[in-house]
């Protein structure tokens, strides 16, 4: 629910007459606005990561509960939960021994059994949890402090898995709770606390420093490394009107906005005591989605063309404006992961190349089929590129056409296989964040199995070979080699086109510093205000 900034104030109202906590006393132990940070960061209404996906789910869940692993800047796992860990000579048994300190916020200790329950539960729901769970024989603990996980066959990957979008570690009897029923406990081990008493749905929620949450030793690196809580109090704000937003910032009533505008940066831009800030600096990868099922793209010299047409800067120009925020990109696991690679990308040219497409659109024996493009009307930077692109594909003779909707009318059109006449597509937009299509086991956009497989339906056997390897690779450079062969036969059959990369900043007031850098995700310790 999006609501105005007057309701949020009434809202605050009527929940402070409500509290039954004296004012004298909430005067005494409320934090100082100086160690207060205000943010927007979205409209959270679910607060279980095996629920949902949702970033702002999973930022809710940094602040408060702890992972075994965490990835650092550059998507490795390091330990966070977990003090020492080992395998077993046959590489099929894990021992993992959590480090001291370890407590939930209701005052019991963390133990074994609550991060058992917890991969359980994660493992009959995220991709990365499923490959796992499929692959374990036993996952048990040993005692308080120590766990195992035993495989029926070795998996290189599994530290990625549990680092990587892993488990957020629950009590035992919340990761008890079927993976459909919400936890809606909110009682974590992580350095904040949720402040259920001052909890306002729709309005705001408030995170409390954790007093006794001992942090790692290491620097904050990511998700990983030391987690200490510079603050006393964060409160999130929940804003829907985007220039509201953004006059509160510049009055100094919030401190943070997670997603301003385009068309405000200049004026964000102008103001001495604002800052655009790139926090997600390998941002998400644009991409144009192909029906492989129907024709003219069911022809691979079809698809071909679409790889030699498309002008990245044009679209992304078009998109978003100021070349600061994008840039281009060929490779199919994006420009700055560990799987990145230029294996295959001579078909990328700078303005595209009309006359290789016209072409390879010929030698695929286009005869005038009509290709429908779903167009995303209120994503208004799809919908910019997606004008480009039926432009760019009637200068060459195809007789391309726009289906406006908004993006529930498109996410409800693409599941139709069928021809276009009877309701079908051709094309059409995506994004998905780079560090996600950096790991082949948990990104569906990166298969190729078919009817089975994400929108679109590419098959190919011999891709799909190499990427079930992929969670068997031990080493980086296993994996570079794979994601090399791997790129190669995409490139060849053209599943997608990739439009170009982009990144979005947020907008905070330059008393607030030190915020942590990860794709998508907004950790709050670390963060200072001055």
């Amino acid at each position: 629910m999006i609501i105005t900034r007057r309701e949020i104030i009434k809202a605050g109202l009527a929940a402070g007459t409500a509290m039954s906590i004296p004012s004298v006393l909430r005067a005494q132990t409320a934090p100082t606005a100086a160690r207060t940070v205000r943010m927007v960061m979205g409209d959270l209404s679910v607060f279980d990561p095996v629920v949902t996906t949702a970033s702002v789910t999973f930022n809710h869940c940094l602040a408060i509960y702890d992972t075994l692993f965490g990835a650092d800047s550059k998507f490795m796992p390091q330990p966070q939960m977990v003090s020492k860990w080992n395998v077993s000579d046959d590489k099929k048994t894990y021992t993992f021994e959590l480090r001291d300190g370890l407590g939930w916020h209701d005052g019991s200790p963390v133990t074994a059994a609550d991060c058992v329950a917890s991969i359980r539960r994660w493992g009959q729901v995220a991709p990365g949890g499923q490959l796992l769970m499929a692959r374990a024989r036993d996952i048990s603990k040993k005692d308080d402090k120590t766990f195992t996980i035993a495989l029926q066959e070795p998996l290189g990957i599994l530290l990625d898995l549990l680092g990587f979008q892993g488990p957020f570690i629950m009590r035992e009897k919340d990761a008890n709770l079927s993976p459909t029923e919400q936890v809606t406990a909110n009682i974590g081990s992580g350095p904040f606390k949720f402040n259920q008493a001052l909890a306002k749905p729709g309005a705001s929620f408030t995170y409390d420093r954790s007093d006794k949450y001992v942090p790692r030793n290491e620097p904050a690196d990511g998700l990983a490394g030391g987690k200490v809580a510079k603050v006393d109090r964060v409160i999130w704000e929940n804003i829907g009107n985007q220039q509201t937003a953004l006059a509160a910032l510049q009055a100094g009533e919030i401190d943070f906005v997670g997603t301003p505008p385009v068309d405000l940066f200049p004026v964000i831009e102008s103001d001495p005591h604002l800052e655009l800030q790139v926090l997600d600096k390998t941002g998400q990868d644009m991409f144009l989605r192909i029906n492989c099922l129907q024709k003219p793209f069911d022809n691979v010299k079809a698809r071909q063309a679409l790889l030699h047409l498309v002008d990245q800067e044009a679209i992304m120009r078009a998109a978003f404006g100021d070349p600061k925020y994008f840039r281009s990109v060929t490779s199919m696991f994006g420009n700055e992961t560990p799987a990145s690679n230029d294996e295959n990308t001579g078909w990328h040219k700078t303005g595209g190349d009309p006359g290789t497409a016209r072409q390879l659109f010929k030698e695929a024996g286009y005869a005038g089929e009509k290709v429908v493009i779903l167009d995303p009307t209120d994503w208004r930077e799809a919908d910019n590129a997606s004008q480009i692109l039926v432009a760019a594909l009637q200068k060459i003779g195809i007789n391309a056409e726009l289906a406006p909707s908004d993006w529930g009318g498109l996410v409800a059109r693409r599941a139709n296989k069928g021809p276009v006449e009877d309701g079908g597509w051709s094309l059409f937009m995506s994004s998905e964040a780079e560090w996600i299509r950096g790991n082949v086991v948990t990104a569906v956009t990166l298969s190729m199995n078919g009817e089975k497989g994400w929108f679109g339906w590419p098959q190919n056997d011999e891709y799909e070979t190499l990427r079930v390897k992929w969670a068997d690779v031990e080493t980086l450079e296993e994996r570079k080699a794979l994601a090399r062969k791997m790129q190669r036969i995409w490139w060849d059959y053209v599943p997608e086109v990739l439009l170009g990369q982009y990144v979005t900043p947020i907008a905070r007031r330059q008393t607030l510093t030190d915020l942590i850098s990860m794709p998508e995700l907004i950790p709050i310790w670390n963060m200072q205000k001055a």
